[in-house]
């Protein structure tokens, strides 16, 4: 399908304007723009409950290559706002798509252009931070456009991860595909009951679950930690999500119920955070967040170098960590904020990024059988 003729026109709170092609989905959106700076994976970033507010600048310069496939969804519908790109690859050329980047925009309702400098786009947002902004192929009125964005309710004190979760629970059996048929792998035999708080839980995350040995079942955002209590799991898991994650007060609360009572516990980005929330840590708003696939996480303790793929726009204040129980186990390599928790005294950690990404190809995968591993582990004293 070749990309539409309609203009598009894009407005950011500063007063910048950007105008392009539309290749989406027509019509007007607000929300917050992030820059992502990996060279793939354009399918998993629109279906990322994580976006959800968001639209995402692409820094690589022609997306879309190698089309859409069923498969790589992370959830059941997209949920970033829109995505802007330099160029929407003018072919698919992957025998295994099944659409084209731009029939997926518009079987999806995701508004996009192209036609942008987003390199000029993406350094303001490195200067400025993380922009309000909106799109429209109905007005190119820059002056009404600027003030209904400027109207725009920013992502701080947002609970997005009730909104995006799922509203009844459900079990979760598929793992990841097999590396000679790439059919799903399946339950482990006896595998212990795991239950996963959805804030915004992604596919993958599940398939790796299961095959470091969880059965999975996954709860709403909301869910009290009598509740999980009651179902004896062997394990909870906190997955990742959207929004401020001091926003999310009932899963804070029951987050730490289920520490207290001494609950093995393994958190993911909106997890993570929570997780230092729920034992007196603080969050913070970030500049213009961490969007991307190739970021190194340290962890002192061994040496160890991941590269990890990274979406968050808050991060966990490490001085807000004394008296907690928390302690500090990995840290960006970029700019030494906080990557990764770790209890003293109780089987609970977790880390900023995200392993089931595992972009280097394989590098942080190891946290989901150390997780598993946490569950032979005695209690300490």
């Amino acid at each position: 399908m070749a990309a539409s003729d309609i203009p598009a026109t894009l407005v950011l709170e500063d007063g910048s304007v950007f105008r392009g092609r539309s290749v989406g989905s027509s019509g007007q959106r607000a929300f917050e723009l992030v820059f992502h700076t990996g060279m793939t994976g354009y399918q998993e970033i629109l279906t990322d409950p994580s976006y959800c507010g968001q639209a995402v600048v692409m820094t690589y310069p022609q997306i879309g290559n190698y089309g859409c496939q069923p498969q790589a969804d992370e959830s059941d519908r997209c949920w970033a706002s829109a995505m802007i790109m330099r160029q929407l690859t003018p072919c698919t050329s992957s025998w295994t798509a099944e659409q084209s980047l731009q029939e997926y925009f518009l079987d999806r309702d995701v508004m996009a252009m192209d036609g942008v400098d987003t390199r000029e786009l993406t350094l303001i947002l490195r200067t400025k931070g993380a922009q309000r902004a909106i799109i429209s192929t109905d007005t190119d009125d820059v002056d009404a456009l600027l003030t209904l964005v400027r109207a725009h309710p920013s992502l701080d004190n947002r609970d997005l991860a009730s909104e995006v979760s799922c509203k009844q629970s459900y079990s979760w059996s598929e793992g990841l595909p097999d590396t000679e048929t790439w059919e799903p792998s399946d339950l482990h035999e006896g595998a212990p009951k795991l239950v996963c708080y959805d804030f915004g839980i992604k596919r993958n995350i599940l398939r790796n679950l299961v095959s470091a040995g969880f059965a999975p079942v996954v709860v709403p955002a909301n869910t009290p930690a009598t509740d999980v209590m009651a179902m004896n799991p062997s394990a909870v898991f906190l997955s990742n999500g959207p929004g401020d994650p001091a926003a999310v007060t009932s899963a804070i609360k029951a987050v730490g119920e289920l520490v207290a009572a001494d609950m093995p516990l393994f958190g993911i980005c909106l997890g993570h955070q929570i997780l230092a929330l729920a034992l007196g840590g603080r969050t913070y708003k970030m500049k213009f967040g961490h969007h991307g696939a190739n970021h190194p996480v340290v962890e002192p303790a061994s040496g160890r170098i991941d590269i990890s793929s990274q979406n968050h726009g808050f991060a966990v204040d490490a001085d807000s960590l004394v008296g907690t129980g928390l302690e500090v186990s990995h840290y960006n390599g970029n700019d030494q904020t906080v990557a990764g928790l770790q209890h003293s005294s109780k089987p609970v950690f977790s880390v900023q990024y995200h392993p089931e990404g595992a972009p280097g190809p394989h590098d942080p995968e190891h946290l989901f059988q150390r997780f598993k591993a946490l569950l032979a582990e005695p209690a300490a004293s």
